[in-house]
């Protein structure tokens, strides 16, 4: 009998998948989901340089690691509450350039989270505010427990939302709730957030791990390549043309007819069984 030749294996199982166990930034494999957890709980794990540096880090190797999805939450009683203020170049009377931390640190993150080609769910299990909630808003997903609360809290110190706020928030919320809430600085419960549509869902707060979890692990085992496409797609439309999206979604859908996943998706329709996807 002829010996069956093994399948290669999947791009996860070759992958190195690394864990970061203490630091600012936590990371921890759950299946092919990738947990990231900002970890400084006693700032509201507010940023640091060093703190953007791990999370930095922590993305390689969630990418390196052929994640299938990316669930991102706050290690204590909030998930984010931006900038850490002391750790900036600050003296009264002195300008301090805003833009170059913005340029190195924030910008690049949130335009990477949006460019990952996977899924990208927030838990936000407490007071996201500042950079923190754009950070939020970033994701594909937001989830939020009803006793977390999204502030845009950059006019309480003299700025401007940052790291996508303003262009985030007027097109999930219209331009009167947007301003409203840029120019007050006031809190957004949860619930409200919801309801307004700027998230997915509020949930009673003991829900919100298992629930997260469940959501990612469901995302991990579809069809992400065409995940990652639609991010696209729909974030294209924001700028293009009626003509160009109709253009990019033609060209989108020739590369994922050419798709295992689109193949064993058909296959698994004709033949009335579940599919197995494998992101390919």
């Amino acid at each position: 009998m002829a010996q069956e030749t093994p399948m290669p294996p999947t791009p996860a199982q070759a992958a190195v998948r690394t864990t970061l166990e203490a630091g600012p930034i936590l990371l921890r494999w759950q299946g092919d989901v990738a947990v990231v957890t900002l970890n400084r709980p006693d700032k509201l794990n507010s940023f640091t340089r060093d703190m953007h540096r791990a999370l930095v880090q922590a993305l390689d190797h969630v990418e390196a690691g052929a994640a299938r999805a990316l669930l991102l939450t706050g290690a204590g009683r909030g998930f984010c509450a931006g900038q850490d203020l002391a750790d900036l170049d600050f003296t009264p009377g002195h300008a301090t350039d805003l833009g170059e931390l913005i340029d190195t640190w924030f910008n690049p993150l949130v335009r990477r989270l949006q460019a990952l080609p996977l899924p990208v769910i927030a838990a936000v299990n407490g007071t996201a505010a500042g950079a923190g909630a754009n950070l939020a808003l970033a994701c594909d997903i937001v989830l939020a427990a009803r006793s977390a609360s999204f502030i845009q809290a950059f006019v309480r110190i003299g700025l401007v939302p940052d790291s996508g706020g303003t262009w985030l928030l007027p097109k999930r919320l219209g331009m009167a709730r947007a301003l409203g809430l840029a120019v007050t600085g006031d809190k957004l419960s949860a619930d409200e957030a919801e309801k307004w549509g700027l998230i997915w869902e509020a949930m009673d707060d003991p829900l919100l791990p298992e629930q997260a979890m469940a959501i990612a692990t469901h995302l991990a085992a579809q069809p992400t390549r065409a995940l990652a496409a639609i991010k696209r797609a729909m974030h294209a439309s924001a700028t293009n043309t009626f003509d160009a999206q109709l253009d990019l979604e033609r060209d989108l859908q020739r590369d994922l007819g050419q798709s295992h996943d689109y193949s064993e998706g058909v296959n698994a329709f004709l033949q009335k069984r579940a599919p197995h996807f494998k992101g390919a």
